[in-house]
């Protein structure tokens, strides 16, 4: 799998003691995945730019201005539970039909906020999803308008469908697909953590990087259905799986860096979150499946 340098400079970021990162310590990390050492100066550089690090050293960065709300975004993953209450059997619906088709940018933007809230098409321009989020109706909107959605939107609470329209938006989703993922994601990280140790630590370092990446974009993108949509209690094991693996890879990321640096990070794999927090236009607030998907 190719890793692109700015996202894992992001990552390292992300992890690093005081989130501060030098350039050597960048380096020593974009080796493990084949990253020469010119691209991850261009890399820097290109952040630099962009707004998303800056300089505080001679050869040393932090997070930049345009990334502020990262270190907080970042974290929501592990308290994904705490997103979701018990389904009353009511949807939560957003209309979009009254808004403009013509700007691409716009319409790429709303598809990817829609689709981030686990929304889908029960009818032209009528996107619904369980009413099972901490918050309601409300809450979506209001995330759904940080992801870059049109104020002009209508976000409300749907009830009282008739038996077809009732089975039909149940069906918009593959929720015994999405179980299967949750328990093969679990096995896959757990089967990797049963033979870690007997792993060169930058092999580890490298594939508890690029497997724990995976599992938190997972997470990200999915919807948050309720039961009986999806097996719940399959997706809790699941995340309790990724945030084992995720402190077995600070650990392992410590170890291959301890040798010499003052301030070891730690990959997390959070990119594809933090992006929509630390991108200020629409267009790269609805990039968030890396950071860097519009930055030049």
């Amino acid at each position: 799998m190719k890793v692109d340098p700015r996202n894992l400079v992001l990552n390292l970021l992300l992890g690093a003691a005081a989130q501060r990162l030098s350039a050597r310590e960048a380096v020593a990390s974009c080796e493990l995945f084949g990253i020469r050492e010119n691209s991850v100066r261009v890399a820097l550089a290109r952040l630099s730019a962009a707004g998303l690090v800056e300089a505080v050293d001679r050869g040393e960065y932090r997070l930049g201005p345009r990334a502020a709300s990262l270190a907080a975004d970042v974290a929501t993953w592990r308290r994904v539970q705490d997103k979701v209450r018990e389904w009353s059997g009511q949807w939560v619906a957003v209309h979009v039909g009254g808004l403009g088709r013509s700007d691409r940018t716009a319409l790429r933007v709303r598809a990817r906020a829609l689709d981030l809230l686990g929304l889908r098409e029960l009818a032209r321009g009528l996107f619904v999803r369980p009413d099972n989020l901490a918050g309601g109706a409300a809450a979506v909107g209001e995330r759904l308008r940080k992801l870059g959605l049109e104020p002009q939107a209508a976000v409300f609470v749907a009830h009282g469908l008739d038996e077809a329209h009732e089975r039909r938006a149940a069906a918009l989703w593959d929720g015994e697909a999405l179980t299967r993922g949750y328990r093969a994601t679990r096995a896959r990280l757990e089967e990797w953590l049963e033979r870690a140790g007997t792993l060169a630590p930058d092999a580890a370092a490298r594939e508890s990087f690029l497997l724990g990446n995976d599992a938190i974009r997972q997470l990200v993108f999915d919807p948050l259905l309720p039961a009986p949509l999806v097996d719940v209690e399959a997706r809790r094991a699941f995340v309790e799986a990724v945030v084992r693996f995720d402190a077995a890879g600070h650990a392992i990321w410590d170890r291959f860096l301890q040798g010499g640096a003052a301030r070891r990070p730690h990959p997390r794999g959070r990119l594809v979150l933090a992006a929509a927090g630390a991108a200020r236009t629409p267009e790269r607030r609805a990039a968030v499946t890396s950071t860097l998907e519009t930055t030049p």
